[in-house]
């Protein structure tokens, strides 16, 4: 990413916990933007300084206040994904309270949880539902941006302004995410997906995306910056001719002894075959499972997720889906017979699969239950907490 990452001596750069904080009139939101989750992506953190920079060399009519954060700073520091565990994915209420009481954190990611937490603790205060959360990512694959939400309406709602492709079910696909704990927090939440890791485009993606944001958010009108404007064009440039949503259905997870190889080659969209060789490891060739769009392409030393393959989502049912949960039919889902809700997990459904084997799993995804996890013949279901507009 060029002199950005370097100082003007050489030495690499430092990343302090709060890179920067923008206050305006107090009558509107708090938006909170995480860069560096993983410490070979650092471009967020790059583009949230020049935001933050030129917001306070303009002064512009802005309301609210902008924090921006740093995620895994000793990871960033040594430029690799993470030290001892993906800080990615120790977002859970369990993992959470645990590390809180250990006395000692236990591994560098969770010593640098408990430091971000205490921030985001402090800049969320009693109000959740008055916070947009940012999260700021970049990939090993090229290929074009997008965003990824949660699925809830409120996310659903912030992601239209932005210009890019929406990728619907990818947090739902993993367990830990920042993004997830923050959803079940009460904010709204959207995550974005800039480009590839040493890109110099990466950096001017994700700052388009954070002025795109800010008029999400009603911080900033159309007006009140130039860089808006700019922003959407260079955004809806980016985009291309893809498609305007896309639903992620299938997860490749892996394992370091899988020795897991993928294929030279591939980009974020692009259009793969059931059947085609993606990837192998120690026991041999891995296929696409069904044609699909392929994304987030593993070719770094690090990480448990080899690939995703999604599908394009018609308006049509995300209209049809709007309409469901407007009306709170997932509140009523465990009336059908071989459904019945969880007993300790809260926004949980428990299927008998042997009951509810003709209920297709595209059904449940209208009423928002899109995390998924099999268990022998029972399938567990859940949706996002806050799955409303008020």
């Amino acid at each position: 990413m060029g002199t950005e990452l370097e100082k003007r001596d050489g030495t690499a750069v430092e990343y302090p916990r709060l890179i920067g904080r923008f206050q305006g009139s107090a009558d509107g939101k708090k938006m909170i933007v995480v860069g560096g989750m993983h410490g070979n992506e650092p471009s967020g953190i790059l583009a949230a300084r020049r935001v933050l920079d030129a917001l306070a060399r303009q002064q512009p009519r802005f309301r609210g206040t902008l924090a921006a954060y740093t995620g895994n700073r000793e990871a960033l520091e040594r430029g690799q994904r993470f030290i001892d565990k993906d800080f990615n994915r120790i977002w859970t209420t369990g993992h959470i309270e645990l590390n809180r009481q250990s006395g000692a954190a236990e591994s560098t990611e969770d010593r640098q949880q408990r430091e971000l937490l205490d921030e985001l603790e402090v800049e969320i205060g009693s109000n959740p539902h008055d916070v947009v959360f940012i999260d700021l990512h970049t990939s090993s694959a090229a290929g074009p941006p997008f965003v990824t939400i949660g699925d809830t309406l409120r996310n659903r709602y912030f992601a239209r302004v932005f210009p890019l492709t929406a990728i619907l079910g990818l947090e739902e696909q993993i367990d830990g995410a920042l993004l997830e704990y923050m959803n079940n927090l009460g904010c709204t939440t959207i995550g974005i997906e800039a480009g590839q890791h040493d890109q110099p485009i990466s950096i001017d993606i994700h700052e388009a995306a954070l002025w795109v944001a800010l008029l999400a958010a009603g911080m900033l009108e159309r007006g009140d910056a130039a860089q808006i404007e700019r922003s959407l064009r260079y955004l809806e440039q980016q985009r291309a001719q893809l498609p305007e949503l896309v639903e992620v259905l299938h997860r490749h997870s892996i394992d370091p002894e899988d020795g897991f190889q993928m294929e030279p080659g591939f980009s974020n969209f692009q259009l793969v075959e059931a059947g085609q060789r993606l990837a192998s490891d120690r026991r041999g060739r891995i296929e696409a499972p069904f044609r699909g769009l392929l994304l987030l392409p593993l070719y770094q030393g690090q990480g448990s997720d080899g690939f995703f393959i999604g599908r394009r989502v018609h308006r049509f049912w995300l209209e049809v889906s709007e309409r469901v949960r407007r009306l709170e039919l997932g509140d009523y889902a465990d009336w059908l017979p071989g459904v019945r809700q969880h007993p300790t997990i809260a926004e949980t459904l428990v299927i008998d699969t042997r009951v509810a084997r003709f209920y297709p799993l595209q059904f449940f995804h209208l009423l928002g239950f899109r995390k998924r996890r099999a268990h022998g013949s029972v399938l567990l279901v859940g949706r996002r907490a806050h799955d409303r507009l008020r």
